[in-house]
């Protein structure tokens, strides 16, 4: 072939970090990548770290150009080794890193610790096989197997753990990707954990102009995609723009584990959410990942206990603030309400009452004294409307009531704070209560078609915040 001695010889990664502006042999495991984007000139980019035993944490990134997106090296998961010749090793301020050049750079790409052939499943063009390189290949495998902390994985939050305004790192499973609107897609990404419940900051006054919306994309999902969602544990929304580049969305894949580094999270109208930065890396996590296998475990291990569909804020009981008629029927989740194959159905849930229209309880009777209250319910898997009316309204207040008995307990379902004198407190935030709520689903007939799907609260009592039950009475 014509090559130089030193073309068959990797450096380790600490001696690369010395070897600036010179071409080098680099062979490491992959811990992170960025999603692949049009760089300012006309080549593609995307962004790899590596690590090896030299180096375990925190690795060094290499840097790709290739002319089209498909070029960029597609990682399938981390712990994956990638081999790399004649790429330029550079640094800028405090920071070393490697450039592949697509004119005389290479690499391939191989399966990481439980791999056992020596075939790249990607390669670039110029890349070229040595049966030399097998040695180094079993020996990155042998040092992941055994000390699998070297992979220099960061620490993973569960969604049970995120906090609003900061940057956080995630391991999750992507349920679905669809684009939002003009530039802006969506990751429905999940771990079968709770999001923690947040205060709600909305104004009762604005519900019927500007309502609580029932969740962050503009548009309700399609029926057949909802169903496909775990009826158990947040679905958190990730928000990925691309307002200002181009971006290789094709290497997000849905039914994948994933690590997210540096996600930002936020939270709109009360719903948690997260938003892709420019400097947020990936990389998909192997089926037999040790995290994933025991966050799996137990998640496991909540589905099939019999109180795994109360939210993880308020077990092992709610705050009795409700009561139903009927402790012997099973718990349920939101989402197992919007999922349910039957057009009626009952169900009984633990949620929050975080919006209620009319908001003013003067106004939650008809001119001819009928109850019509639109409740807004949630709990951390969804968000829905369900109707207090006539009968079920009239047995869930225990009867007709004074305005100012009918406030205080308004208030006292939507966690709105009052005075040591009863007064309610002026733009505070709202906590509501975890109560237990009974919940009926149907369908309104109009004519030729159906109208939606309902729901309606019933078999249930208000007991108010000062009621004390005995366990067994609520569960």
């Amino acid at each position: 072939m014509g090559r130089k001695e030193d073309d068959y010889k990797f450096l380790q990664l600490i001696d690369a970090i010395s070897s600036i502006n010179q071409k080098v042999n680099l062979i490491g495991i992959v811990i992170e990548t960025t999603i692949p984007k049009q760089s300012k000139g006309t080549d593609c980019f995307c962004q790899v770290k590596i690590v090896d035993e030299s180096k375990p944490s925190p690795g060094i990134p290499v840097y790709f150009f290739a002319e089209t997106m498909d070029k960029l090296p597609q990682v399938m998961a981390a712990g994956d080794i990638i081999q790399l010749s004649h790429v330029v090793m550079k640094t800028h301020g405090s920071e070393v890193y490697a450039v592949f050049y697509k004119k005389f750079s290479s690499f391939g790409l191989f399966e990481g610790k439980h791999g056992k052939g020596f075939t790249p499943y990607q390669f670039s063009s110029t890349y070229h096989a040595r049966d030399q390189d097998k040695k180094f290949i079993m020996g990155l495998r042998k040092w992941f197997l055994e000390d699998p902390n070297g992979s220099g994985s960061r620490d993973l939050l569960s969604l049970n753990q995120i906090r609003q305004g900061e940057h956080f790192n995630l391991a999750c499973k992507i349920l679905h990707i669809c684009e939002v609107k003009n530039d802006e897609w969506m990751l429905f990404v999940w771990d079968g954990t709770d999001t923690p419940a947040l205060f709600i900051d909305s104004k009762l006054e604005d519900e019927k102009e500007n309502p609580l919306p029932l969740q962050l994309e503009p548009f309700t999902l399609p029926r057949d995609i909802l169903c496909t969602f775990p009826t158990v544990g947040t679905v958190l929304r990730v928000i990925i723009s691309r307002a200002n580049e181009k971006l290789g969305l094709n290497v997000l894949k849905t039914g994948r584990w994933l690590k997210l580094v540096n996600l930002k999270c936020e939270f709109h109208a009360a719903l948690w959410c997260a938003f892709i930065m420019p400097f947020t890396k990936i990389c998909y996590l192997p089926d037999d990942d040790e995290l994933i296998l025991k966050r799996q475990r137990t998640y496991d291990e909540r589905f099939s206990s019999k109180w795994g569909r109360i939210p993880s804020a308020c077990f092992p009981w709610d705050s009795h603030v409700t009561a139903t008629d009927r402790p012997d029927v099973p718990f349920v989740t939101m989402m197992n309400v919007l999922a349910h194959p039957e057009l009626t159905a009952k169900f009984r849930c633990v949620v929050r009452v975080v919006a209620v229209f009319p908001w003013r309880a003067q106004d939650f009777r008809s001119p001819l004294g009928t109850y019509r209250i639109r409740l807004t319910l949630e709990d951390p898997t969804a968000r829905i409307h369900a109707f207090l009316y006539a009968d079920d309204a009239l047995n869930f207040f225990g009867g007709y009531h004074p305005v100012d008995v009918m406030t205080r307990k308004r208030n006292s379902l939507l966690g709105i704070a009052e005075s040591d004198d009863g007064r309610e407190m002026k733009d505070a935030s709202r906590n509501p209560p975890w109560i237990a709520c009974c919940l009926k689903s149907y369908y309104i007939d109009k004519g030729d078609e159906w109208g939606s799907r309902n729901y309606r609260v019933f078999s249930t009592k208000f007991l108010g915040s000062s009621s004390l039950l005995d366990i067994q009475t609520v569960f």
